[in-house]
């Protein structure tokens, strides 16, 4: 039976991160992971020119050897991607056994957890996932997902956190009236705000709309 998975958001920043295999697919994990503020370890007897130099930049911590039972049981999240399914499974029996999340790539039955197809603009993730059963498409639909979110969403969803920290902050008391607040950024024009004010009159028109 295919597994299904609950859409939720994990912090990896506490947490020690193992990625097992070397090669182009275990690079994409490592960057997807880098991108989120976490310790990487990548165990990998041969591994690709751009992990070994993730390394020497210290970004990751590269042990240049083949996997060892238990050790994915010792860090709080893994990734098995290994070109060897001996290897794969092995590190999935290890994190199973010790309760720590695996994915183990291209094999759904052997996955806690799965890597949807993302679009992220700041603090906004927009992600698409197919449980694992065909990450082509949910690929395929990231495509217009990055449509719909061209750049400058990356500059709205920051003001948004700024402006919801302000509200609770500085805004009305009254929950309809901060909610209210709320709906004036949600229609302003920020297309146009983007292109016609600099930071100070945006900052201006955030603390306008704070106004009861």
């Amino acid at each position: 039976m295919a597994n299904k998975y609950l859409p939720i958001g994990i912090s990896v920043v506490t947490r020690s991160c193992l990625v097992v295999g070397g090669g182009a697919v275990a690079l994409r994990k490592v960057e997807t992971l880098l991108d989120y503020e976490t310790r990487v370890t990548v165990i990998a007897p041969k591994p690709e020119a751009k992990i070994e130099y993730h390394a020497k930049m210290g970004r990751v911590e590269l042990i240049a050897r083949e996997y060892t039972s238990p050790e994915a049981g010792k860090y709080g999240l893994v990734i098995a991607a290994s070109s060897d399914a001996y290897v794969n499974k092995e590190v999935y029996k290890d994190a199973i056994a010790a309760r720590v999340p695996v994915n183990v790539v291209d094999n759904p039955l052997l996955c806690d957890f799965v890597f949807p197809a993302i679009t992220k603009r700041d603090c906004l993730t927009v992600a698409v996932s197919t449980d694992g059963q065909a990450p082509f498409l949910a690929g395929f639909l990231r495509e217009f997902l990055d449509g719909i979110f061209p750049d400058r969403w990356s500059r709205i969803a920051g003001y948004a956190g700024k402006f919801r920290r302000m509200v609770m902050k500085e805004g009305p008391k009254e929950a309809e009236k901060r909610q209210l607040c709320l709906e004036r950024f949600l229609k302003a024009d920020w297309k146009a705000l983007l292109k016609d004010k600099d930071e100070e009159a945006i900052k201006a028109e955030l603390r306008n709309w704070l106004k009861e």
